[in-house]
């Protein structure tokens, strides 16, 4: 019977229905959603996503097989319109709102990577993009787009597309022949899959941790475990207290890998076992008939409520954490964060309430053939590709008015701009200080582009896994010209355009030797990771190639501060030993080293407080912004006091005051995230970094031949 509004009357729950399932999915979107919302208070909360993997895998396949009990065959085009009914009307929905963020809120550098990832998150195929792109989702300092939490919905979608493919090729293969034997085809193929999966991702994880978190492959075996328990009802405990057993096991086991992993736990890999067997030990604990049973507690109203939303709540709480930091007034003070938290869950019930349920149950598609649904699909696709392409041509010709402003401006800076304005020059005090009054109000870049004011050249850093050393060349070709060389981690590479226009400018030749996260030094880095493993192979690399070249005239070298060994009495002096050791190679060739300390770092991009706030307001304290203790410093210090040609510049008092590190020197945006400088700003301590560099030429093995 057709209600008045036109939909079906809202169904009851199936006789398959496992209540304590949204208990488990309650759970894992609790741990997900807390794990954005503080990452530090649980730092292994993005498992919550393999929760939601075993729990899909064992609700799939036994539809799917049940179907297959009843008629013989899996109606594949019912199978994904009903797929589609339930997912994609709440999803394209936080899909086109993400594009008017993009349009009216999100800063012009965040347009690219927004507009790209939501219209891979459109057509379900944003954890490829990620992959492609080597974003490693457990970095806090990974800027990420607004729908990068897509990339496991992408992952499910495609299951959703095979698995009933692979089902019914198998029981069809059962029939024909192996005389109807489709629960052993079924539980073989699911074996065989599961297993490649599992191996493919222990393999991967250590190979390429960042493109192994998001491809499909390296996930399916998640999957496969729900499947297995869909298929072998007999893995199911009979008796009250087995089940009570595998359910709080399973709970603790769940929320102490949530509390316990975090970005250095290598994952997915072997790891994932642990919460993907802890989630598969609940789902088997459905005995509910007293009140303490595990399945009865989380069957709880409050906590399946909760499961109830948590697709909803799952896709409403990254773009909102995201937007919230450019919303004038708010940011995410801790006040401002919970009252954010709590808001997810309201505007999650309102979206199951009034979009996930009527589209599910609307008479419309119910009583039409799954066809009218796919055109339906298409359409919804179609509308959020135009409001993301719509959004990309009104902010595209900003983008680039933006990029040729700043080019103008490198091109003829202002007096006194960035680094120009002093107190010091690296190595001595600029007097009397350059002060420009029409600076005062100036930022350049503008906050909304300073994200996007990168280094021209990223082919020339190896990054992640990467061990390969990219000796990138510029500069003169004649084989006089002075050689130099720049050598280091991402501090070294937000530099790089500054030497290249210095080489090109004075007739060297510039080769660079860099990769993120990886200074060059002996001391090895804390974690012993697939990313470890390359910076050491990769140091390995650099040993020998500066081994088999001909000495360099100088060499100059930069690296973030932090970088140094955790867990011992003196964590800095043990990094300064290991720059020291790194550099003994060149300077015992006779070849000067000019190096800096590390400029301030904090606790969150400033850009964000510079868009909302006065330029005035946004400061971190020195002594919080400057480490206390560089070791790269302490290392050439060391170095100048026991005779050696090191030249050790220091901007310090440029960066900040006596009291605190502004985000706007002279007129210049200083950084383009937390730690690294902008382009712009980097332009600006070319000068004096031009002429450390010319100083150090003056004192090489070759100009000292020459007398």
């Amino acid at each position: 019977m057709e209600t008045k509004t036109g939909r079906a009357p809202t169904a009851t729950r199936p006789d398959h229905f496992l209540p304590h399932l949204q208990g488990l999915r309650a759970i894992a979107v609790l741990l997900v959603v807390v794990y954005h919302f503080w990452p530090g208070r649980l730092t292994g909360g993005y498992i919550g996503v393999d929760v939601f993997f075993v729990i899909s895998g064992f609700l799939i396949t036994q539809q799917l097989t049940r179907q297959l009990e009843r008629t013989d065959r899996i109606a594949l085009p019912s199978f994904y319109a009903k797929r589609a009914r339930r997912l994609l009307p709440a999803a394209i929905t936080v899909l086109i709102f993400a594009s008017l963020m993009t349009l009216f809120v999100m800063p012009l550098s965040s347009l690219t990577e927004n507009v790209r990832e939501i219209l891979a998150s459109t057509f379900y195929v944003e954890n490829w993009v990620l992959a492609l792109n080597s974003v490693d989702y457990l970095a806090a300092a990974n800027e990420a787009s607004l729908v990068q939490h897509y990339w496991s919905l992408s992952l499910e979608e495609q299951f959703y597309l095979f698995w009933p493919v692979l089902l019914l090729g198998a029981s069809v293969f059962a029939v024909k022949f192996l005389k109807g034997r489709r629960w052993a085809a079924l539980i073989t193929v699911l074996a065989v899959v599961g297993v490649v999966s599992f191996a493919l991702s222990v393999v991967m994880t250590a190979v390429d941790p960042a493109a192994a978190y998001f491809v499909t492959y390296t996930r399916v075996w998640e999957f496969a475990v729900g499947g297995a328990l869909a298929l072998l009802p007999r893995l199911r405990p009979t008796r009250a207290w087995q089940s009570n057993l595998l359910g709080y096991g399973g709970i603790v086991v769940v929320l102490a890998c949530g509390y316990l992993f975090d970005a250095a736990t290598p994952f997915p890999g072997y790891m994932a076992a642990i919460p993907v067997l802890g989630t598969a030990a609940i789902i088997v604990a459905h005995h509910r008939e007293r009140p303490w049973d595990a399945g009865r507690v989380l069957s709880f109203r409050p906590v399946s409520f909760i499961g109830d939303i948590s697709y909803s709540l799952y896709l409403w709480h990254w773009p909102l954490i995201v937007i919230a930091p450019y919303i004038p007034g708010w940011g995410l003070s801790i006040w401002n964060r919970i009252a954010l938290f709590l808001f997810c869950f309201v505007i999650a019930w309102a979206t199951k309430r009034f979009i996930e349920d009527p589209a599910r149950t609307w008479r419309f598609f119910t009583v039409r053939r799954p066809r009218t649904t796919l055109f339906a699909v298409i359409g919804a696709m179609a509308v959020s590709t135009l409001v993301v392409t719509g959004a990309w041509a009104v902010q595209q010709p900003k983008y680039e008015a933006e990029a040729t402003q700043l080019a103008a401006t490198l091109a003829d800076p202002p007096d006194c701009f960035g680094a120009a304005s002093g107190p010091t020059d690296g190595l001595t005090a600029i007097d009397p200080l350059c002060v420009n009054p029409e600076l005062a109000d100036v930022i350049i870049p503008s906050p909304g582009f300073g994200n996007a004011d990168r280094p021209d050249h990223p082919e020339c850093l190896s990054t992640l896994n990467d061990a390969t050393v990219r000796d990138c060349e510029f500069g003169s070709d004649d084989p006089d010209a002075p050689r130099i060389a720049l050598i280091g981690d991402s501090h070294a590479y937000a530099l790089m355009d500054p030497f290249i226009e210095m080489a090109e400018r004075n007739g060297w030749h510039l080769t660079t030797y860099l990769k993120g996260g990886c200074p060059w030094t002996t001391t090895p880095l804390s974690a012993r990771d697939a990313f470890a493993v390359s910076c050491d192979d990769w140091r390995a690399s650099l040993t020998a190639d500066l081994t088999a070249a001909e000495p360099f005239d100088a060499v100059f070298t930069a690296a973030l501060t932090d970088r140094n060994v955790p867990n011992t009495a003196n964590d800095e002096e043990v990094g300064a030993v290991g720059y020291a050791a790194a550099w003994s190679q060149v300077l015992d060739a006779g070849t000067p080293i000019v190096t800096v300390v590390d400029n301030p770092g904090w606790p969150d991009d400033p850009n964000k407080c510079l868009r909302t706030e006065d330029a005035s307001s946004c400061t971190v304290p020195r002594d919080e912004g400057l480490a206390e203790l560089d070791p790269i410093a302490i290392a050439a210090r060391s170095a100048i006091d026991s005779g050696q040609d090191v030249t050790l510049l220091d901007f310090s008092d440029t960066y900040c005051t006596a009291t605190e590190c502004p985000a706007v020197v002279g007129g210049a945006n200083v950084y383009r995230d937390t730690d690294h400088l902008t382009r712009t700003f980097a332009f600006t301590l070319e000068p004096f970094l031009e002429r450390a560099m010319t100083d150090a030429l003056t004192r090489s093995p070759a100009a000292v031949a020459a007398g």
